[in-house]
């Protein structure tokens, strides 16, 4: 149960935890960081990712646009 509640609360990730909810590979997350398209935090070496700048990113796509299917 104490682990569900800290889950709940959590306010920042790693890339490896984003990779793995996201299905997206730490080497592209690395490389949309490097381009400035994902905003981090940074703590000496260790990286985290915001909540809402996760959340913001993944709503607007890699390249600032909605993302969207393709049309048939």
């Amino acid at each position: 149960m104490l682990e569900t509640i800290i889950e709940k609360t959590k306010i920042a990730y790693s890339v490896e935890e984003i990779a793995e909810q996201t299905s997206l590979s730490k080497a592209f997350l690395r490389l949309e960081i490097k381009h400035g398209k994902l905003k981090v935090k940074r703590f000496g070496r260790r990286v985290l990712v915001r909540d809402e700048d996760l959340r913001e990113y993944i709503a607007n796509g890699s390249n600032g646009n909605k993302l969207a299917l393709p049309a048939d």
